[in-house]
C-alpha cells in the first residue's frame, strides 16, 4: 500500500491563509523526505482546522509514510468521524490497525475501501483461511507481480493444507488417505523406506486409488530404483490409461533402463494424450536416438526447441542434435547446435 498526501482540492478553499501556509510547508517537507517536519506542519493544520477531515487524513497519511502506524490511527479515525465516506482513510486505517495487530478491527475498513489484499491478510491473521485465500487470489489477479501477495497467499494455502491434513490424520488415522498423506510427507523429506511403507499400506486398503502407484513410482525414481519405478508406473498406466503423466513416467523409467523400443511406445502415447509437452518430446527424441531412428529424434528435439527457446530442456535438445548431426557427418550443423548448447549453459550477464 502506497501512502500519499491527499490535498482534496475544494476542501481547502474555505480555510484561512495561515492553514494553507502550513499545508504547503507540510507538502514541501514531505516531498523532500523530511517527514518529522511534515508531520509537525500537518498537526498544526489539525489544530487550526479541527473540523476539516482532509487535515486529519493528511496527518494520518504522513504518519503512515513515516511507518509510525500506531500514531496514524487516531487522526485517521478522526477524519472518518468527520466524513465516513473517505475511502482512502478507510484503507489507510485498515493497514494501520493491521500493522498494530488489530486484524478484526481492520476488516470493516478494508471492506469499505474494497481493499481485498488487506482484507485477505487480516483474515489470514484471524485464521479465516478459505476467505483469506479467496481475497488474496483476487488481489493477485490485479497485481500479479506483487511478491508480498504471493507470500501471503502461499502462507494461507499452506496453513489450510496443514490444517486439513492434521484433521485427516487425527480423525481418520487408519484410512488410505491418511497413509497416503503420511507417505507424501515422508517422500518430501526423502525418507524412502517410510514413504514406501505408507504408500503400500494405502494401496492395501484401497488398491484402485488413482495416483498412489504414480507417487510410489516417483519415490523409487528419486532413489534411481528404476525397475521398481517401472512396475509402479505400469500399474498406474493400467489403472489410468488416459493419464499422460503415467505414460510419460513409465516411458522415462523404461528409457533409464535402456529399453528404447518400449520407451518410445509409451512416450508416443503420452504425446498423443497431451501433445506438445517439452519433457515428453525430449524423452521421445532420446528414445528414438537410442533406437537408431535419427529422423524421429531430430523431429522431437527440434520440436522441443520450437516450444522452449531457453532453459535446461532446450539446452539438452541442442546437445542431442549436435551429437546426431556429427554422427551423420553434418559437422557445420553439429557445430551450430553445440554453440547453441554452450550459449544456454553460460550464466546470464548481470544487469547494468
Amino acid at each position: 500500500m502506497h501512502t500519499i498526501v491527499l490535498f482534496l482540492g475544494l476542501a481547502w478553499q474555505s480555510v484561512s491563509p495561515q492553514v494553507i501556509q502550513h499545508v504547503q510547508a507540510a507538502i514541501a517537507a514531505q516531498k523532500q523526505g523530511r517527514l518529522d517536519e511534515a508531520i509537525a506542519e500537518f498537526r498544526k493544520v489539525t489544530e487550526l482546522a479541527p473540523n476539516l477531515p482532509a487535515a486529519f487524513m493528511n496527518l494520518g497519511a504522513a504518519y503512515m509514510q513515516n511507518r509510525n502506524y500506531g500514531a496514524a490511527i487516531a487522526p485517521l479515525k478522526r477524519a472518518l468521524a468527520l466524513n465516513p465516506d473517505l475511502t482512502g482513510a478507510h484503507q489507510m486505517l485498515g493497514y494501520a490497525l493491521l500493522a498494530q495487530g488489530y486484524a478484526a478491527e481492520a476488516i470493516p475498513h478494508f471492506e469499505k475501501a474494497g481493499a481485498r489484499d488487506g482484507m485477505g491478510i487480516a483474515q489470514l491473521e484471524m485464521g479465516k483461511l478459505p476467505e483469506a485465500i479467496a481475497n488474496l487470489e483476487a488481489a493477485l489477479n490485479k497485481r500479479p507481480n506483487d511478491p508480498d501477495l504471493f507470500y501471503y497467499l502461499g502462507r494461507a494455502s499452506g496453513l489450510l493444507s496443514k490444517n486439513t491434513f492434521d484433521t485427516l490424520l487425527s480423525a481418520y488415522p487408519d484410512s488410505a488417505r491418511a497413509h497416503q498423506a503420511l507417505a507424501e510427507n515422508y517422500a518430501a523429506l526423502r525418507r524412502t523406506p517410510e514413504a514406501e511403507k505408507e504408500y503400500r499400506e494405502a494401496l492395501r486398503l484401497r488398491p484402485d486409488t488413482p495416483g498412489i502407484h504414480l507417487a510410489l513410482g516417483e519415490v523409487y525414481a528419486a532413489a534411481s530404483d528404476w525397475a521398481k519405478a517401472e512396475a509402479e508406473f505400469r500399474a498406474e498406466a493400467k489403472l489410468q490409461p488416459g493419464s499422460a503423466e503415467a505414460a510419460y513416467r513409465l516411458g522415462s523409467a523404461l528409457l533409464q533402463q535402456g529399453k528404447a523400443p518400449e520407451a518410445r511406445a509409451e512416450l508416443a502415447r503420452a504425446d498423443q494424450l497431451r501433445p506438445g509437452m517439452p519433457e515428453t518430446l525430449y524423452a521421445l527424441g532420446k528414445a528414438a536416438s537410442l533406437d537408431g531412428d535419427a529422423t524421429a529424434a531430430e523431429k522431437s528435439w527440434t520440436s522441443v526447441i520450437a516450444i522452449e527457446k531457453t532453459g535446461p530442456l532446450a539446452a539438452q535438445a541442442h546437445f542431442g542434435l549436435a551429437g546426431l548431426y556429427r554422427k551423420q557427418g553434418k559437422m557445420a550443423d553439429g557445430a551450430r547446435e553445440m554453440q547453441e548448447f554452450q550459449k544456454l549453459q553460460r550464466p546470464a550477464a548481470p544487469a547494468q
